[in-house]
């Protein structure tokens, strides 16, 4: 194994553990410390890199003290140093089946542009070997997919994962303790902790298509009077539920509990009239609220009751 190779595998062995370790965890992070995640990891990769270059330049500074050393001890005994080839070179050469120099006359073809010559060297063998390996893989591959029907095709393995998935969410919804909230019941909750928990369902779940302000982006804004599926509550959770499958949204009604779509929905109702900066422009149509009844007065009371 020639010094390149052996200062690639050291460090690659050298940084392992510690992308592995930082690879456990990135199914936990959030989109902050998702951020910081990738940062360490690529600052990572860029020491290791230094760290492959210097020790490719100190391995080949050695091995160039150790040819002249060679060189110098073969002059002194007045013989011809002969420089043997590695392993690798020989597998190499092997592998393409160069020509000596010496035969390219054999090789050459009477074709002559401009003075260039063309040399009728074959196709290297592990061309060869690898195209004979595709031939036999699209022969298995055409039995087991489209003719025995023993493997499924993308489209069956993807409804069986989206069957699994939806199975598994039932599971856990089941295993859940029963909710009467739907879109007809739903209240804007203003506990703070709920209101907290509404938000990291949102920046995690909701942020990628409408930013963390709520100003919007492939999403609409969440922060003016304009809404295109309605903005009061019931509205909200609505559309959290069942999704706008057209628009790309999905239907969060098998991942998300009531409780946590009722929360996120309270959430996404605090962005009214926080005008972010680069907000995306108004979309739909103008909600406004309805009016709650007004509360008898004294007098009025006063009246019903003698009536």
């Amino acid at each position: 194994m020639n010094h390149k190779k052996l200062s690639i595998l050291t460090t690659l062995f050298l940084i392992s553990p510690t992308l592995a370790a930082f690879a456990q965890d990135t199914g936990s992070l959030t989109v902050d410390s998702k951020t910081i995640f990738y940062v360490v990891t690529g600052f990572t990769l860029l020491i290791a890199l230094l760290v492959l270059g210097v020790s490719v330049v100190v391995l080949q500074l050695l091995k160039t003290f150790v040819d002249q050393q060679a060189e110098k001890i073969a002059a002194e005994k007045g013989v011809e140093l002969v420089e043997e080839e590695s392993a690798w070179t020989k597998i190499w050469t092997k592998l393409n089946d160069f020509r000596p120099m010496e035969e390219e006359g054999e090789l050459v073809l009477d074709h002559n542009y401009d003075g260039i010559r063309e040399l009728d060297n074959h196709l290297p063998p592990w061309w060869k070997w690898l195209f004979y390996i595709t031939i036999i893989f699209a022969v298995f591959y055409l039995g087991a997919y489209h003719v025995f029907d023993s493997l499924p095709l993308q489209e069956e393995e993807y409804m069986a994962q989206i069957e699994e998935a939806e199975a598994e969410s039932a599971a856990r919804l089941a295993n859940l303790p029963e909710s009467n909230i739907d879109e007809n019941n739903v209240a804007f909750v203003e506990d703070a902790g709920l209101l907290a928990k509404g938000k990291q369902i949102f920046n995690l779940n909701c942020a990628q298509c409408h930013k963390e302000n709520g100003g919007g982006g492939i999403g609409p804004n969440l922060t003016d009077d304009y809404w295109l599926h309605g903005g009061s509550i019931g509205d909200i959770y609505k559309t959290i539920k069942i999704g706008v499958p057209e628009k790309g949204m999905i239907s969060w009604e098998l991942l998300l509990s009531p409780e946590q779509m009722q929360n996120v929905s309270s959430y996404i109702m605090t962005f009214k009239g926080t005008n972010p900066p680069g907000a995306k422009g108004p979309q739909g149509e103008l909600y406004v609220p309805e009016a709650l009844p007004e509360k008898p007065t004294e007098t009025d009371s006063t009246v019903v009751a003698k009536l």
